[in-house]
C-alpha cells in the first residue's frame, strides 16, 4: 500500500510541476472570472483591476472588537467594548474565516487584521494570528491607532530567542484628530499637533528594520470629517517624507456607534475630499488609471515621490502608458508577486515567452517614466519612494440596510440612492468571510447590518469583568464620557 502511494505520487509530480509553473493558476483564473461576472456593467471599465488583476481586500471580523480609543465617529457598534479581548477566540475565528476565504475566493490576496484595537491582543497571540493568515495565502496588514511601544512591535516580530518571526509587516496605522485617548494628547487640538506620534510610529519600525533585519510597510489612515478636512495637504506634506507607503482618507459616514456621531458628514463630497489629497500631493492624482470597484466608494493613485514631486506611474494622458496598463491587466493579472522568487521567475518568463511585445512596451514605460520624473541623474540623487493615495468612501447604514436587503431578494431599487448603495455594494472590493452561513459581505454591510447583533452575543460570550463591583465596566465609562 505505502510503495503504490509513492508510485502514485511520483507519477504525479512532473504535473504538479507544471502546475506550479502556470502563471496564473486554474482557481485564481476562476476566481478572477467570478469576480468580473459579478460586477456591475458600469464598472467594468478598462481600467478596473477587479476580476483583472487581482479579486480585492478581505478583512477580519468579530476577532477583537474592542478599542482603547473613543473615536467620533467610531464605526463600529455601542457594544464593541462591552467584549474582552480573548486570543484563543481570535484565532480561533481568524482560522475559520481565512480557510474559507482561501476555499471560496482565491489562494491568495490581501487580508486585513481588523476589529477594534488588534494592539490589545498579547503579541504572541497578535503574531499566530499574523502567522493563521499566511498559511491560507492572505497577505496580512494589522490595523492599529500606533499607540503601543517598541517592546511590543518587537515580541511580535521576533521570538524571546531573538529570531525572526517575519522577515516582512504590514501595518495600518490610524491617527488624525478624531481620536480620543492617545497617550500624551487625549484630545488632539489639530492634525499638526499629531506630527510627532506619527514620526514616533515609523521611527519603532525603522528600529525594528535596524536592529532586527524586519523590514516593514505603512499606511497612514485618516478619518476625514468637516473638522479637519481642510487639514488634509497639512497632514500629506508634513509626512510624506517619514517611511508611510500609503496615504488612506475616510471620509466618514453615519454607519456604527450613533452616540459618535458629531457633523454634517454629508458635506464631505468627494470631489472636495480629493482635491484636498491632490493640493496635499501637490499633483493630480488619476484615480480612473486602475479603478479599483466603484469609484464612488474608491479612489486610488498609485505613484512614486522624487523628493516632493509626486508622479505617477502611469500618464493618463498619454496613449502609450495607457497601452501599457491596458497590457498589464491582459498578460499579468493574477500573477502571484509574493511567490518565492525562482518560482515567480519561471512564471514571469512564460509570460514574456507568450508575449514577446511585452519586453519593448515595459521598457518604453520604463524611459517614459523616468524621464517624466527628471531622468536617471535626478533619480539617482533623490531616491524613488513608491506612494499610493487612498480615498475609501463607507456609506450611510440608512441607506445601506434597505439596500443589502432587496440584494438578498435578488430586487434592485427604483429609488436613485438606493440603487447607487446596491451598485456599490456589488462591486464593493473589501470582502468580510462569514463560514457559519457561507456568505461573503461588503465592509459596509458587516458596520451597518450585521456588527450591532454580532458584538451583542460576543458581549455575553466575552464579556469583560466587572471592576470591584461598580456597575459600569471600564472602558465602556470611558466611552460615554466621551460620547456625552
Amino acid at each position: 500500500m505505502v510503495s503504490s502511494t509513492v508510485v502514485s505520487g511520483d507519477a504525479d509530480r512532473p504535473r504538479r510541476w507544471r502546475d506550479a509553473w502556470e502563471p496564473v493558476d486554474a482557481k485564481t483564473r476562476a476566481a478572477l472570472d467570478q469576480r468580473w461576472n459579478e460586477l456591475p456593467e458600469s464598472v467594468r471599465t478598462p481600467g478596473q483591476v477587479l476580476g483583472r488583476f487581482g479579486i480585492g481586500c478581505e478583512g477580519t471580523h468579530g476577532v477583537f472588537p474592542k478599542c482603547d480609543f473613543a473615536c467620533t465617529p467610531c464605526y463600529h457598534s455601542a457594544d464593541a467594548n462591552k467584549v474582552r479581548v480573548d486570543g484563543e477566540h481570535t484565532l480561533r475565528e481568524v482560522e475559520a474565516q481565512m480557510a474559507f476565504l482561501e476555499r471560496t475566493r482565491a489562494p491568495h490576496a490581501h487580508a486585513q487584521l481588523i476589529g477594534g484595537e488588534v494592539s490589545l491582543l498579547s503579541a504572541e497571540d497578535h503574531a499566530a494570528a499574523i502567522e493563521i493568515m499566511r498559511r491560507h495565502g492572505r497577505e496580512p496588514m494589522s490595523f492599529s491607532h500606533g499607540d503601543f511601544d517598541y517592546d511590543y512591535l518587537k515580541r511580535l516580530a521576533v521570538t524571546e530567542e531573538g529570531k525572526r518571526r517575519f522577515g516582512r509587516i504590514s501595518f495600518a496605522v490610524h491617527i488624525d484628530s478624531t481620536m480620543k485617548g492617545r497617550r500624551g494628547m487625549r484630545r488632539a487640538p489639530d492634525e499638526e499637533s499629531l506630527d510627532p506620534y506619527r514620526q514616533r510610529v515609523v521611527e519603532m519600525f525603522r528600529r525594528l528594520r535596524r536592529d532586527h533585519g524586519v523590514r516593514f510597510y505603512l499606511a497612514h489612515n485618516v478619518t476625514v470629517t468637516p473638522a479637519n478636512v481642510d487639514q488634509i495637504p497639512g497632514v500629506i506634506q508634513r509626512s510624506h517624507r517619514l517611511g508611510f507607503g500609503m496615504f488612506s482618507f475616510q471620509p466618514a459616514a453615519f454607519i456604527g456607534d450613533e452616540r459618535r456621531w458629531r457633523d454634517d458628514y454629508a458635506s464631505l463630497e468627494p470631489d472636495r475630499v480629493w482635491a484636498k489629497i491632490e493640493e496635499g500631493a501637490g499633483s493630480r492624482l488619476p484615480y480612473e488609471v486602475f479603478q479599483v470597484g466603484d469609484t464612488r466608494c474608491n479612489r486610488t493613485a498609485w505613484g512614486f515621490y522624487v523628493g516632493d514631486q509626486w508622479h505617477s506611474f502611469v500618464n493618463d494622458q498619454d496613449p502609450k502608458d495607457l497601452a501599457a496598463r491596458d497590457a498589464l491587466l491582459a498578460h499579468l493579472g493574477g500573477v502571484h508577486f509574493r511567490a518565492p522568487p525562482l518560482l515567480l521567475a519561471i512564471r514571469l518568463t512564460r509570460v514574456t515567452a507568450a508575449h514577446p511585445r511585452l519586453v519593448p512596451i515595459a521598457a518604453g514605460w520604463l524611459v517614459r517614466t523616468m524621464r517624466r520624473a527628471g531622468g536617471i541623474r535626478h533619480l539617482w540623487r533623490e531616491h524613488p519612494v513608491p506612494t499610493t493615495f487612498v480615498m475609501h468612501r463607507f456609506m450611510h447604514a440608512a441607506d445601506v440596510k434597505p439596500a443589502w436587503a432587496l440584494l438578498q431578494r435578488g430586487e434592485m431599487s427604483d429609488d436613485p440612492r438606493i440603487l447607487e448603495t446596491q451598485e456599490r455594494l456589488l462591486a464593493c472590493s473589501y470582502a468580510m468571510a462569514h463560514p457559519e452561513t457561507g456568505e461573503l459581505v461588503p465592509a459596509c454591510v458587516q458596520h451597518s447590518v450585521l456588527d450591532p447583533q454580532e458584538n451583542s452575543i460576543l458581549a455575553a460570550l466575552l464579556p469583560i469583568p466587572r471592576r470591584r463591583g461598580v456597575g459600569l465596566i471600564e472602558a465602556e465609562a470611558t466611552d460615554l464620557e466621551d460620547a456625552n
